[in-house]
């Protein structure tokens, strides 16, 4: 129990939206569909979901799993986790069962909400409590919103309370769920809110999933402290965004380069039909330059901002305004207002300007564990600071250049693919002796999943559509290789060490970029 003064002093997530509804009580806060709710009404609405939650038997630090695509029943879970003191944790809806199972199993999750035409693939998990995000008949989050007791902020929160386990991919098979508190996503917000220009007069259009960071915690969650308006897509499919900016008179939108790229290409794009927006943000995964400059050129009044860093830290760690552009077009900026980064070498001393290096980071935005992985907790806080496991140099005015990645993973439309997870798979398959998994350049992606494959002796007439249907029954549809090229042998170095590099070179081309 809190006292009076601990009360006080208190400062959450949900303390933060209740600052915000007291300002623009009536104003919209997000729109979905045919639905809009004011900041009374959604707030409202959580409390009530939270007591629903509740009365379905759920307790401060329990673990709910979400997997559904965007809605406003998303966004109305997740805050009602944070009035509750539960653990959010988002599942990738585009995940087969397996890779669902995983995460539920992993974060011990107690509770699962699927959106109705996804719970075939989480139905049976091993959870005390399941339900739907909305049209559902029992235990559905959208329809607790409407009715029912609401339950206040949980008296035990506090901002070292963990509010999200997000499960990000690395060099192993099995995801890490990097745990992110209260207090470590306010002061992202803070810094987004700073380095991003986010402003009560923003009417963003929030189209890229909500349960990557990026869409959630750099622009929905801040904008909502800010009191601006939201509108919620359930995707980014060129058209709808193209006509959406218009219809609606959107002033604000992100998207990673993949999603520009076909807004640029589509036959609708039209410089005169988007002159409502006035701030433009990408990130996820890098910008062609070339692309950004001819967006540059048929945009010339837009305000553009290129945001880099990673789900460990909430997501954003630097970012390259719009007025630095002009001079460096492929830089990742500078450290936003809550992060401090550097260059380093293997033994944590800092590089020259110029020189590459990895880049770690120190902040209060990061996270404070990886859930139930103190091994990789440990390694991954070396020396005292976060390790990105990207490559990269600053020049001398500290303006920071993303190289590559250190780690094998990689980054398709901006999400991320565990190379040594697809090539398990690829192994499971009888006629593979060797597979190497590697990134190559894509004109649409930006990156592809693309694998060499030496097959075994006797199975020379394994086919490249095989494997790759073979991939496709154990994967996410973005994990599934998009090309496989079968060669003799796979680059090794002289201590053994397969050279994914020097595929990345012969390869270049395969996609024609």
């Amino acid at each position: 129990m809190q006292s009076e003064q601990q009360r006080a002093l208190r400062n959450t997530i949900p303390d933060a939206i209740a600052r915000a509804v007291r300002r623009s009580p009536g104003k919209t806060a997000i729109r979905f569909g045919e639905r809009a709710w004011t900041y009374r009404q959604l707030d409202q609405a959580a409390a009530r979901v939270a007591g629903a939650l509740a009365q379905w038997g759920l307790r401060p630090g329990d673990r709910v799993a979400a997997f559904g695509k965007n809605s406003d029943a998303y966004v109305l879970l997740w805050l009602a986790c944070l009035r509750s003191g539960l653990i959010h944790v988002p599942v990738n809806f585009s995940m087969t069962r397996a890779e669902a199972e995983y995460i539920v199993t992993q974060s011990g999750a107690s509770a699962i909400f699927a959106d109705p035409a996804l719970a075939d693939r989480v139905e049976g998990l091993p959870c005390k409590v399941s339900g739907t995000l909305h049209g559902g008949k029992v235990r559905d989050v959208l329809a607790a919103a409407a009715s029912g007791p609401a339950a206040p902020v949980s008296d035990s929160l506090t901002d070292t309370t963990p509010a999200q386990i997000l499960y990000t991919s690395g060099t192993t098979s099995a995801p890490k769920g990097a745990v992110l508190t209260h207090r470590a996503l306010l002061a992202e917000y803070v810094s987004t809110i700073a380095a991003c220009d986010i402003r009560e007069s923003d009417y963003s259009l929030a189209a890229l999933p909500l349960y990557h960071s990026a869409q959630m915690h750099v622009f929905l969650m801040p904008l909502l402290l800010c009191g601006g308006t939201t509108l919620i897509a359930d995707s980014p499919e060129a058209g709808y965004c193209l006509r959406t900016i218009h219809a609606e008179g959107i002033t604000s939108f992100f998207a990673p380069p993949t999603v520009w790229i076909a807004l640029l290409r589509h036959a609708d794009f039209d410089p005169a039909r988007l002159g409502s927006l006035t701030k433009a943000y990408y990130g996820a995964s890098i910008m062609p330059v070339p692309v950004l400059l001819e967006l540059q050129q048929k945009l010339p009044a837009l305000r553009f901002y290129n945001c880099y860093g990673q789900s460990e830290i909430g997501p954003l760690a630097t970012v390259l305004g719009p007025d630095e552009h002009a001079g460096r077009p492929a830089s990742a900026g500078r450290p936003v207002l809550n992060v401090e980064t550097r260059i380093v070498d293997e033994t944590m001393q800092d590089v020259p300007p110029g020189e590459l290096g990895e880049i770690v980071h120190r902040s209060p935005q990061l996270l404070t564990e990886y859930w139930d992985k103190p091994e990789l907790t440990a390694e991954a806080f070396t020396g005292g600071w976060f390790h990105s496991g990207d490559l990269g140099y600053m020049d001398a005015e500290g303006y920071l250049y993303v190289v590559d990645r250190i780690k094998d993973v990689i980054n398709s439309g901006g999400v991320l693919v565990s190379s040594r997870e697809v090539e398990e798979c690829l192994y499971t398959h009888g006629a593979v002796a060797e597979a190497a998994v590697f990134a190559l350049p894509h004109p649409k992606w930006v990156e592809a999943v693309a694998a060499c494959v030496v097959r075994k002796r006797g199975h020379e007439d394994a086919a490249e559509e095989e494997l790759i249907a073979h991939a496709r029954q154990a994967l996410a549809p973005f994990k599934v290789p998009k090309r496989i090229v079968f060669v003799a042998d796979l680059p090794r170095n002289t201590a053994g060490k397969l050279l994914k590099r020097q595929l990345r070179e012969d390869y270049a081309q395969l996609f024609g970029t």
